[in-house]
């Protein structure tokens, strides 16, 4: 049986010299307990550092999911962007109010966006500079609680029919983020009025706009409409821009939501 054992010895070294997992579109990328997913745009040379648009997935939804939607994947990688889709840790995202988690401070959260983008950077040609966190329904509460906690980490933020759970902070962290939200002007899932879930309620996406536009200081309204959106936008003087942006019907998402977005915030010089 000795003779075996060098064998053996070899074999357990060289797993544990073996290097990372990959992971992408169709396997996770592990973060101690936690997982996201990424797939990097179909034109990519596999040199260049592109920039990314971050995913957060609504209520019981999955990394998996969002890279098996077909038409966001595509969109995503028409625009040359890679596409990195965030995972919660259980059925839902751990944000201050929210049901179940009502002492929580979305800590955990933050830490868990903090690695994926360090991991991501790691792995791929990722442009930190030029990313964009999105999210739909309970992911667009994600995103609004990380553009008041890390509005440095993004260029800007794109939460999707979702916004604070119960009603937004009193402040946020500086500088004040770019944000443009867009919502279903019938939304009855997440109306735009907020409605009680469990032990807390969804909060009003006016009271949150009116917070942000006062700590960011953002300028007088104005109207802009495009084929699909009707929005009332605003800069300030360092240039962020603050939107609402109503589609007409419910619960809903189109990818090229994703596309005015990230345009506006090119045409406002943070892309």
């Amino acid at each position: 049986m000795n003779y075996y054992l060098p064998l053996v010895f070899a074999a357990v070294l060289s797993v544990l010299a073996a290097p990372a997992q990959a992971c992408g579109p169709d396997s996770d990328c592990i973060l101690g307990d936690r997982t996201y997913r990424i797939a990097m745009p179909a034109s990519h040379d596999g040199t260049t550092p592109v920039g990314a648009i971050v995913f957060a997935h609504g209520y019981k939804g999955s990394a998996a999911g969002l890279m098996g939607n077909r038409n966001l994947r595509r969109t995503v990688s028409d625009m040359g962007l890679a596409f990195i889709a965030l995972k919660s840790k259980g059925d839902d995202w751990v944000l201050p109010n929210a049901p179940r988690h009502m002492d929580s401070d979305g800590a955990e959260e933050f830490a868990y966006v903090d690695a994926v983008i360090a991991d991501a950077a790691s792995r791929a040609q990722i442009d930190t500079g030029r990313m964009m966190a999105a999210g739909f329904s309970a992911g667009g509460m994600m995103v609004w609680n990380l553009a008041c906690a890390r509005p440095d980490l993004f260029a800007g933020f794109a939460p999707i029919s979702g916004t604070f759970w119960k009603g937004p902070p009193k402040t946020c962290v500086s500088p004040a983020a770019s944000i443009i939200h867009i919502h279903g002007d019938s939304d009855p899932t997440v109306p735009l009025d907020g409605r009680p879930i469990l032990n807390t309620r969804q909060g009003k996406v006016s009271e949150a706009l009116a917070m942000y536009r006062d700590f960011g200081d953002f300028g007088e309204s104005k109207p802009h409409n495009t084929a699909q959106l009707i929005c009332q936008n605003s800069t300030n003087d360092q240039g962020a821009v603050l939107d609402f942006c109503l589609f007409q019907g419910g619960h809903s998402f189109r990818s090229d939501y994703l596309r005015h977005a990230w345009s506006r915030l090119k045409e406002a010089g943070h892309l």
